[in-house]
């Protein structure tokens, strides 16, 4: 059966509530109803085991109530069954579809396809991270191919946090998503050869974009042990970036794309602060950011 013929099959059975605008709040009121009672026959196969023999039936005629629920808070809000289920697919396969197993064939992105070579991402490079004392003040710097790579920071904090290392962030951007306006600027690869990408794509509202992305997740990771023995991320978070990149190229990643450089970054971010710096390879054939040991 096709999820629009069950939905209005479905809402043929509906029996109107006679309370005056209670018409939506009864089928969500309903649905948080059904999955307490199919809490509730889990919680006595718990408790029974085997014991439940109406356990497979239970569940089949609670699963069955939720989703009339679903399909007739579908009919309130005047959405057709079919998108809703359409919509939760994409979501769930832009972030889980990939695999490690196909992950290189899955969507890999070349932003900068087509521009001159000097303004395109090295396919793979090694970067330097170097820290140094200057007045008492723990700095780094990152070098590549023997050039020093923007400014050396500071981790601007009253207390030491390592975010003088938090280039290796954008550098994951760079192996993974091919993308990244702060390392464009800070390699002096900006595409100046079209004056429109130079402007939008790289320009300064795309670098303070990725650098509050940079900054909000570093705040997440401080409340997360630096993500170590984190297996995945708050969807929350990684919608919030797909919002604030919504505008640019980079648009076309998923959340499961920015999962993964995000959680690659931090593996790699964690030897760098560690080993108060390091050599990290950047692999953008691979999609991929590693650490290779110290300088």
């Amino acid at each position: 059966m096709e999820l629009n013929a069950y939905q209005e099959l479905a809402h043929k059975t509906e029996k109107r509530a006679t309370i005056e605008g209670a018409d939506v709040m009864v089928p969500i009121l309903g649905l948080a109803g059904e999955v307490g009672e199919l809490l509730n026959e889990y919680k006595k196969k718990l408790r029974d085991g085997d014991a439940h023999t109406r356990f497979p039936d239970r569940v089949l005629e609670e699963l069955g109530d939720i989703l009339w629920y679903i399909a007739e808070t579908a009919t309130k809000f005047n959405l057709e069954l079919e998108d809703v289920a359409k919509r939760n697919l994409t979501k769930a396969q832009a972030r889980w579809g990939q695999s490690d197993e196909n992950w290189l064939f899955w969507s890999a992105h070349t932003f900068d396809a087509g521009f001159p070579a000097h303004e395109r991402f090295q396919r793979k490079f090694v970067a330097a991270f170097r820290q140094v004392f200057e007045n008492g003040t723990k700095k780094a710097r990152v070098f590549v191919n023997g050039t020093q790579m923007g400014q050396e920071l500071t981790d601007n904090s009253h207390q030491p946090d390592g975010y003088r290392f938090h280039d290796v962030f954008h550098l994951a951007c760079v192996a993974v998503l091919g993308w990244s306006p702060v390392s464009r600027r800070n390699l002096g690869i900006k595409r100046r050869s079209n004056p429109k990408t130079d402007e939008v794509e790289d320009g300064g509202r795309a670098i303070v974009t990725e650098e509050g992305i940079s900054a909000l997740i570093f705040a997440y990771a401080d409340d997360h042990n630096a993500l170590e023995g984190v297996r995945s991320l708050d969807y929350d978070l990684l919608k919030a970036i797909r919002v604030m990149t919504a505008r640019f190229e980079v648009s076309v990643c998923t959340t499961g794309e920015w999962e993964r450089a995000i959680m690659m970054g931090y593996k790699v971010w964690r030897e760098v602060e560690r080993n108060q710096g390091g050599k990290v390879e950047c692999d953008l054939d691979q999609r991929t950011i590693r650490y290779l040991g110290m300088v």
